[in-house]
């Protein structure tokens, strides 16, 4: 997909394209929809980064909140939204034994308590020994640390999902 294609799509394909590039947060790309025409893909991510900066801190948490549990409910159930179902199956999570499972459980209930939002990491980008090492060490954050790091780990996800959208042809429906 070309930027001059995305940049013509209008504001229904574009959410509906590009709508999880953020996890469940199709509200982020609605809101940048009208700064087009977007120079590059470079351009078009960092306007949902600066929209995403721009939130108050409450909106960033809440950001954070519609990510699902690493190796949670969601993952067991298959429940996950497509791309968090391939992304944490890309770094191993769906491959976790019964003691594995329990384990980041025990630990994504910590985290949860510690931080009040569930703990995100770019799973494509690790596998799950890193994951459940840099959940056990980023447990030790203070929370505004721990936010700061989890929304660069909302932004490595968006960049990823943003590359793959585009290396896709446009939808049928165009």
């Amino acid at each position: 997909m070309e930027i001059g294609a995305v940049n013509s799509l209008s504001y229904e394909d574009f959410v509906d394209t590009f709508g999880n590039v953020v996890e469940k947060c199709p509200i982020i790309v609605a809101a940048v929809w009208s700064r087009r025409p977007f120079a590059s893909l470079l351009d078009m991510e960092v306007s949902i980064n600066e929209f995403i900066e721009a939130l108050p801190e409450s909106g960033r948490e809440g950001i954070l909140r519609c990510h699902p549990d690493l190796a949670g409910k969601d993952l067991q159930s298959g429940t996950l939204t497509e791309e968090s179902r391939e992304e944490q199956g890309h770094a191993g999570l769906d491959t976790l034994d019964a003691a594995e499972i329990a384990h980041m459980a025990r630990l994504n209930t910590q985290y949860k308590l510690r931080f009040g939002f569930p703990f995100v990491i770019c799973a494509r980008m690790n596998n799950k020994a890193t994951i459940l090492r840099e959940l056990s060490e980023r447990l030790k954050n203070d929370r505004a640390v721990e936010l700061a790091c989890a929304i660069e780990e909302v932004k490595k996800i968006c960049h990823l999902r943003l590359k793959t959208l585009m290396l896709h042809d446009l939808p049928n429906k165009l």
